[in-house]
């Protein structure tokens, strides 16, 4: 650190990725904690033990479905979101395909932005997917998707934050919706035929997805079955993990409003002082976006530098894609933008990051940059 730096090591590690993963939320540590003692049984089973593993998985589907405004009996517990998203859309797919007949199996059509999960189930088997292009602000056209007789496309961007005009794409055509970048923090798109969350995302503990499909959708499930009480589903529902996520939704939910004005106001604030810096791009929607979430790129700087530069103060954020085994891989969606890809830095805040959080990170940021372009000679 520079001696004309004026930021300072804060006494606590500051966690700026939420959009990888939220901490735990506190009403999810309770009820997990609770649910251990009685939700360890199959909720298959007659017996007592079966009975309450039972009534707790009801219970967990019943607030997820209250929480996002849909029927208990269109929730379904998956081990990932990345497995909901692999459910949801396939699935619809296949639905698709046996609606076609002889006409062939149908075509998934997504918007090049889509997380990976979403990118690698439109390429597995099936014709060739329509890859639907974006504007610079990471926004897909509704009228994009000609062509493709099943639509993928997410709520909002997990890389930038953008919301995306789902109720206005390709009427009439299946709809999967990938909102686990969104649930718990912006209510679910009106439009869906299929949907999934990821709850590590709101603070829910990790390995529990959400499948939504909607009551009446053709949709069939694309992968061997299991004898479960939920067809959608595949092996032993977490009982416990399923109540503690839904048990943060639920808390999320309800605090949403005033927590997501907070966090607008201080990624305001982060764009503006990143704008600032001479060669920084900052991308994505600057109002039609999630609340907590904000990407800028640095001409000049290596990103892996730059994550590890903020986080030797102690100040903890992510760069490159957001869903490759290397978080330091150039991202396909800044690409796909066609905005500066090097040097990215993304920010996402928890509901525990305070004013002072954010003040010191931009007290740091400015320094960090000019310190890294000057050790390369720049």
């Amino acid at each position: 650190m520079s001696s004309a730096d004026p930021s300072r090591l804060p006494g606590r590690p500051v966690y700026l990725d939420a959009a990888s993963s939220e901490p735990l939320h506190p009403a999810a540590r309770d009820t997990l904690l609770a649910a251990l003692e009685r939700g360890y049984a199959d909720p298959r089973r007659l017996h007592g033990p079966g009975r309450d593993a039972r009534l707790l998985l009801d219970n967990a589907r019943a607030v997820v479905a209250e929480c996002l405004g849909v029927r208990p009996d269109e929730v379904t517990f998956t081990s990932s979101g990345t497995e909901a998203v692999h459910r949801g859309l396939l699935g619809l797919r296949r639905g698709a395909s046996s609606a076609n007949g002889p006409a062939g199996e149908a075509r998934i059509g997504y918007a090049a932005v889509e997380h990976s999960a979403v990118v690698h189930a439109a390429r597995w088997g099936g014709p060739a997917p329509l890859e639907a292009p974006v504007d610079r602000l990471g926004r897909v056209d509704p009228d994009a998707f000609a062509g493709a007789d099943v639509v993928a496309l997410q709520s909002a961007n997990h890389e930038v934050g953008t919301l995306q005009p789902v109720d206005d794409v390709a009427p009439g055509v299946p709809l999967f919706v990938d909102a686990c970048a969104s649930m718990g923090r912006l209510p679910l798109p009106d439009r869906w035929d299929a949907a999934a969350g990821s709850a590590h995302k709101w603070g829910g503990p990790a390995g529990i997805g959400i499948l939504l499909v909607r009551k009446g959708t053709r949709w069939l499930n694309p992968f061997p079955g299991d004898d479960r009480v939920d067809e959608r589903a595949g092996g032993f529902e977490n009982v416990p993990a399923a109540l503690a996520a839904a048990a943060a939704l639920q808390a999320v939910v309800g605090e949403r409003a005033e927590l997501n004005a907070r966090h607008h106001a201080l990624v305001d604030r982060i764009r503006a002082t990143a704008a600032a810096i001479p060669d920084v791009e900052v991308v994505g929607d600057p109002v039609d976006r999630l609340p907590h979430l904000v990407t800028f790129s640095c001409l000049y700087v290596d990103g892996e530098a730059l994550v590890t530069e903020l986080d030797r103060r102690g100040y903890g954020a992510a760069s490159g894609s957001a869903c490759t085994a290397s978080t330091l891989t150039p991202s396909r969606v800044l690409e796909a933008m066609g905005v500066l890809t090097h040097g990215n830095l993304r920010v996402s805040l928890t509901r525990a990051t305070t004013e002072e959080d954010v003040d010191g990170f931009l007290a740091a940021l400015p320094h960090v940059v000019r310190d890294i372009r000057a050790e390369a000679g720049l």
